[in-house]
Parts: C-alpha cells; sequence; structure tokens
C-alpha cells in the first residue's frame, strides 16, 4: 500500500481510539436500564458495526491502490464518506462527555481536599461520581446535527453550486476593461464524479454567467490523466469572448499513485495536457499571454504549481518575463501559498492572482458577515474568497469538485464571477 494511505490509516486509527471510547461510554450509560440480553446485544453490535466499518476504510484504500480510478467505485465512496460521517457525529459526543469527565474529576478533587482533615484515612477512599443519562442522551441528541449535515453534503451538497459574485476596483485598470468579467472555477477533480448530470448542471451555470473570459485554476484529476474523459465534451462547452485559460494543480502531475516508470508518469502528465487542448483550454505553464480589446491590454500570466509543501514547478519570473513593469497582470496559480510567500511581494506587481487548492476543506460554516470558519484556515490563512495586500489582491475559489470526503458541508462547490472596475471602490 502506498505510504500516505498507510499513514492515513494509521493516523485514523489513532483518533478514533478516543472517539471509541467515549461513544461506547455514552452507549453504556444509555443501555444500562436496559435488560441484560438485549443490553449485552446492542453493545456487541456497536463493536462489530464499527469493527466493519474500518476494515471497509482498509478495503478502500487497498482497492484505490490497485486502481486510482476506483475513487468514485459506490464501495470506496460510502466507505470512506461514511467513516468521516460516523467521525464527526463521535466528536459531538466526546466533547460532552470529556466535559462530563472534568468535571467529575474536579468533584474527586474537591471532596479529596475538604476530606483530608475531617475524616479519618480509612474513610478517605474516594468515589468518580456515576456519568449521568441526560448528558449522554443530549450528546446523542446533537450529534444528530453534524450527522444529518454530512449526509446531506455527501447526498446533495457536493453538487449545491454557488455563484460568487466579486467586484474588484484598480486605479490602473486599463478603461477598455472596465466591466470586464472572468468566470473561474478551480479543483474539478473529475475523478470523484458520480453524477454526469448534476456535472452538466454545474457547467450550465458557469456558461450562464456569459463572462468575457474563463479560467480554470487546476486539478483538473484526482491520480490520472484519463479520468477526465468522461467529462471532455461536458467542459469543452465552457466558452468565453476572450478565451479560456487554465493550468496545473498539484493532483495533475500524477505524485499520488504508483508509476512502473518516470516515463510512464510523464506520458500521463502529457496525456493530462493535451486534455485541456482537446476541452479548448489554453494551458499556461509559466507563461503569459495579453489579453487585447478596443486597443488596450492586460497581461495574464499562468504558472504550474507553487505550493507550501507540496510540489514547486510554478516559476514566476519565467512567466513574467517580457512583461512591462508597469502592465496590469493577472496571474493563475493554483496553491494560496504561493501567492502568501512570493507573489505579493514580488518586486513586479501582480494585481490580481486566482487560485483554488483548499477546497475550504469541503467542510465548515459560513454566513455572510457573521461567520466564516474552516479547520483548512489553521493550514492556510487565506482559503476561500479575497484577500489584499498594499493593493496586491487575491481570490481563492471553493474548488468545483471534491476528493477525499465524497460531500461537502457548509463549504458549497463554487463558480467566481470577477469583476474588473477602474476607479478607488473598497474591495471587500
Amino acid at each position: 500500500m502506498h505510504n500516505r494511505a498507510l499513514w492515513f490509516l494509521l493516523v485514523s486509527l489513532l483518533i478514533n481510539i478516543p472517539l471509541e471510547f467515549y461513544t461506547y461510554q455514552a452507549i453504556k450509560v444509555l443501555t444500562r436500564t436496559v435488560r441484560p440480553p438485549l443490553r449485552k446485544a446492542i453493545r456487541l453490535g456497536y463493536g462489530i458495526f464499527m469493527l466493519f466499518v474500518f476494515i471497509c476504510l482498509v478495503i478502500a484504500f487497498l482497492i484505490m491502490r490497485a486502481d486510482p480510478l476506483a475513487v468514485s467505485d459506490f464501495f470506496v465512496k460510502w466507505s470512506m464518506s461514511g467513516y468521516m460521517t460516523l467521525i464527526a457525529t463521535k466528536i459531538v459526543i466526546v466533547l460532552a462527555l470529556f466535559g462530563e469527565d472534568i468535571y467529575r474529576w474536579l468533584v474527586v478533587a474537591f471532596h479529596a481536599f475538604t476530606n483530608k482533615k475531617s475524616t479519618a484515612p480509612a474513610d478517605r477512599k474516594l468515589h468518580l461520581p456515576e456519568r449521568r443519562k441526560w448528558i449522554s442522551q443530549a450528546s446523542v441528541i446533537v450529534a444528530g446535527i453534524p450527522f444529518v449535515s454530512f449526509m446531506y453534503g455527501i447526498l446533495k451538497g457536493k453538487y449545491d453550486f454557488k455563484v460568487h459574485h466579486q467586484v474588484l476596483y484598480f486605479d490602473d485598470l486599463p478603461e477598455a476593461f472596465d466591466g470586464f468579467t472572468i468566470a473561474q472555477i478551480s479543483d474539478i477533480h473529475s475523478g470523484s464524479f458520480d453524477d454526469a448530470e448534476a456535472v452538466q448542471r454545474g457547467i450550465d451555470i458557469v456558461k450562464a454567467q456569459n463572462a468575457d473570459l474563463f479560467v480554470f485554476t487546476g486539478d483538473l484529476v484526482n491520480n490520472i490523466a484519463p479520468e477526465i474523459l468522461p467529462y471532455m465534451d461536458a467542459f469543452k462547452q465552457v466558452k468565453a469572448p476572450y478565451g479560456q485559460f487554465s493550468i496545473l494543480g498539484n493532483h495533475d502531475y500524477g505524485d499520488y499513485t504508483s508509476w512502473d516508470s518516470e516515463a510512464a508518469k510523464e506520458a500521463n502528465l502529457q496525456d493530462l495536457m493535451q486534455h485541456h487542448a482537446t476541452m479548448g483550454y489554453q494551458l499556461m505553464n509559466n507563461v503569459n499571454t495579453a489579453i487585447k480589446k478596443d486597443g488596450q491590454k492586460i497581461m495574464l500570466l499562468g504558472v504550474e504549481n507553487w505550493g507550501d509543501s507540496f510540489i514547486q514547478k510554478g516559476d514566476l519570473s519565467k512567466a513574467i518575463q517580457g512583461v512591462d513593469d508597469d502592465a496590469f497582470k493577472i496571474l493563475l496559480s493554483h496553491d494560496p501559498s504561493h501567492w502568501d510567500l512570493k507573489v505579493r511581494y514580488y518586486p513586479s506587481k501582480v494585481h490580481l492572482t486566482l487560485s483554488g487548492h483548499t477546497h475550504g476543506m469541503q467542510f465548515g460554516v459560513e454566513i455572510p458577515g457573521v461567520v466564516k470558519w474552516s479547520p483548512i484556515q489553521y493550514r492556510y490563512p487565506h482559503w476561500a474568497g479575497l484577500a489584499s495586500y498594499q493593493g496586491r489582491h487575491l481570490y481563492v475559489n471553493r474548488g468545483f469538485g471534491f476528493i477525499g470526503f465524497s460531500g461537502r458541508v457548509g463549504i458549497w462547490p463554487e463558480i467566481t464571477v470577477l469583476e474588473l472596475r477602474k476607479g478607488k471602490g473598497a474591495n471587500s
């Protein structure tokens, strides 16, 4: 098995140990008053069920190791997503019962302190208070919220496409491009798709935006080039008056699967790049091109993947070669860490960088103007939407597809429409 799969399974097991301990405690409390034969059957049944789930997870990884295309296989998809759903559900139970444990041990400590001098040594035996049934009941009821949410994310949420419209103002935008629109999608991950009609619905939404320019910011596949073949005709439908442009993401290089030889891996990459061309997307590997309108132009730059802790083939100095320093520049770069660590400090100003990569971890809470949270923010400070630094802007698309977890909860698949405006309006 691939090392990444082994590490994932090991980490999953380690995480699951405390989760299983507390979940089983809740089951013990809830079945405490049940007749012994039924109580034993419930507890044993739960143990057998969870063992079955973990075995299915192991088998799913073995299947994917043998056949990377199997990521969309029904068994593989439900094994992985079901396991993640149960993990999220158990976390709620753990938080409730762990909080109760803190209280129980505080009671023990308090009694130990107060009884130390007031009782004889023989009477100082301490007893941990019994778990209260209502807490276990409440934890299981509340745990139903993430369970239902994750099931919705698996069945519907992963194809619940949302259009995000962002207006951006620039003092030095050429006048001809005032009102110019760019449609962006990212992270298609075609190997994960399991509903062609839903994918087509998302493409129809992209087409309905009637944007002047279309860009795709990387991760066409999960592992290997053939994953896109069933969907090429669909994505080929996306057209824009000023062209369709694309870049590579970290998954496009075939680094997450095994190859018989480096030549086979390189051949796969060449096939994938040809698929971009077949779909009508101009792949930009460390190059630039001029987008011309009414005698004026903006410069579109594209780099190969450059990511913190990921493959780093992106070369901004090469992509910007020959571009006037005062030209208006838009960069396509898959991983937002490139902007964080390199692009925003680059001597020649890059006005706008378009990225993807994070998916918003496909899980979080977003209420405009109220809260914007996802666990991915502890890895990527700029993980979705707009970020700015001294007149240089980054927009991170939340992703069109999904990978790993076959669903989305709270962070829905995104189609971005960026409108460029000339002036001093606030970018937010």
